[in-house]
């Protein structure tokens, strides 16, 4: 429906009640519909799963075409991102957002920072959604507004042409509510939890659910020691629960990823369940690290493996370990696994960022399922200057070339910055997402703390300056006007926080008789030049 046809419906609506309606103008009531064009988390969620499917059959017939996302921990930094991405790319095509279990929890829980180990509360991640798109809805709403207000002034002025361009693009206007991948950890519970969770998780807006294989409450961070997994058909079950909440809420094209972590997970709280030989949990015990049983003992766990009886190796914490070596089978059955069974995404949790080792994998997982897909975690655990520097470094090693100048133990030295060396691994780590893309099956990119830094590095910079030497001009210098000359729309905070919508619908309400903010007097006309 077009700007004009707005009005008209809108029109349609009052005149029936002309008469008693005094003041409600057709054009506002226009205006307010289209800057507030989704009313529930559940008109997003439809959305926004319509724009995932999309984007994965565009990846699928071009690698080329992968997506991208950032992490986010308050529903302000979420709308600051998308507003960069219109501002620099005119469009979020390929961008969503990433929501992080890890920042919620050291973030954002009412127990203060916590880590990765899903003590946080549940709720207080779909509430991030929630907020999340609150958050991009008023960026629509604010510069649709300034749209408005725009194109009143083309009106104004008489200039009819300016005034047809401006309502072609409130016609052809791009809202910056785009996905989130949201991630539910390891489901929070047993399966009911996690249906109960991923129903509030949709409700708030979420069309993307990812959702991890390790045991819910031994839960760790994937780059930290100490993961412990679940049989498949525990996990299954998890997947199954997110689907049928994705199907009760109506978002049937609901995207899920599976995430593994088998690859740096060397335990198991359960030996699986198995009917007969070579079914998903005999599969799954046969990488248990077992001995052969030649006399049982007081307490012992038996399993059969290949006719022979073996005793699994049992931790005094009631857990059992997998053989050595076995994280990239277990992974490649991981992801075969849960793709047969209701999954649409892949995540392979890994310890560096390597795209052969990444490929490797995928190459045997496309075997049995040709069009598998990865969501990949370009983590800040990983040291990707020290990765990238010594993948070159045995590269240049297996091509005979002189690598006498560098000491492969202490390349993140900046001693070597600038050296053709340290250039390479710079091109690499540039090129990483598009080169993974081509090679290793990942359809979408993201980091998952980024914000989680970069407040951390401006505030240690603006600290540094402002209660140093530069004091004030510590602030103005490397934060105002850097916002003025880079034209960021915050340096107008008055305006983001939504202080010109306000007088919008005050004058909409009250007529002449408004009191507005936004007079001769309101310091941010400073900022208008």
């Amino acid at each position: 429906m077009t700007y004009q046809q707005s009005i008209v419906e809108a029109a349609g609506a009052i005149e029936p009640f002309r008469q008693t309606w005094d003041g409600i103008e057709p054009e506002s009531v226009a205006r307010m519909r289209l800057q507030n064009r989704f009313h529930t988390g559940l008109d997003i969620a439809r959305y926004t799963a319509k724009i995932m499917r999309r984007d994965m059959a565009a990846y699928d017939a071009d690698p080329a075409a992968y997506t991208q996302s950032l992490g986010c921990w308050h529903g302000f930094i979420g709308q600051q991102k998308l507003i960069s991405i219109k501002k620099h790319f005119g469009t979020t095509k390929g961008r969503y957002l990433y929501l992080s279990g890890w920042m919620v929890a050291a973030l954002r829980s009412d127990f203060g920072p916590l880590p990765d180990q899903s003590m946080h509360e549940k709720t207080s991640v779909s509430d991030l959604i929630a907020e999340l798109y609150t958050f991009l809805k008023q960026a629509d709403a604010r510069e649709l507004g300034l749209m408005f207000r725009d194109l009143d002034k083309a009106r104004g002025e008489g200039n009819e042409v300016e005034a047809q361009r401006i309502s072609h693009a409130i016609d052809t206007y791009e809202t910056h509510v785009v996905p989130i991948i949201a991630d539910i950890d390891a489901g929070f519970g047993n399966a009911e939890a996690t249906y109960l969770l991923a129903k509030k998780f949709i409700e708030a807006g979420a069309c993307c659910i990812q959702i991890e294989n390790q045991v819910s409450d031994e839960k760790q961070c994937g780059h930290q020691d100490g993961k412990v997994t679940v049989p498949h058909e525990d996990f299954l079950a998890k997947i199954r629960a997110v689907r049928y909440a994705f199907m009760e809420l109506g978002v049937d094209d609901g995207v899920i990823v599976a995430r593994t972590d088998s690859l740096g997970a060397g335990l198991t709280k359960q030996i699986a369940f198995t009917r007969e030989a070579g079914d998903i949990g005999d599969q799954y015990n046969s990488f248990l690290d077992c001995e052969e049983v030649t006399e049982i003992g007081h307490g012992d766990v038996l399993i059969t493996r290949n006719g022979k009886l073996m005793r699994p190796k049992r931790l005094p914490s009631n857990l059992y370990q997998f053989r050595s070596g076995t994280g990239e089978d277990r992974c490649v059955l991981d992801c075969i696994t849960s793709l047969q069974h209701g999954a649409d995404l892949l995540w392979i949790e890994t310890e560096k960022p390597h795209i052969e080792q990444i490929a490797g994998m995928v190459d045997r997982i496309r075997e049995v399922i040709p069009n598998a897909k990865l969501v990949y975690n370009n983590s800040p655990s990983f040291n990707w200057t020290l990765n990238f520097r010594q993948q070159v470094y045995d590269k240049w090693v297996e091509e005979g070339r002189d690598v006498s100048a560098f000491d492969r133990a202490r390349l993140m030295s900046v001693d070597y910055d600038g050296t053709e060396l340290a250039d390479e691994a710079d091109e690499k780590i540039r090129t990483f997402q598009r080169d993974a893309a081509a090679r290793a099956g990942i359809f979408h990119h993201l980091i998952t703390l980024p914000t989680y830094h970069t407040a951390a590095l401006s505030t240690d910079n603006l600290a540094r300056e402002y209660f140093g030497e530069q004091g004030m001009l510590g602030y103005v210098k490397n934060v105002q006007r850097a916002e003025i000359r880079q034209g960021i729309a915050c340096v107008k905070h008055q305006n983001m926080s939504g202080s010109d919508i306000g007088d919008d619908h005050k004058e909409y309400f009250a007529g002449e008789a408004a009191l507005k903010a936004g007079g001769i007097h309101n310091t941010m006309n400073q900022f208008a030049a």
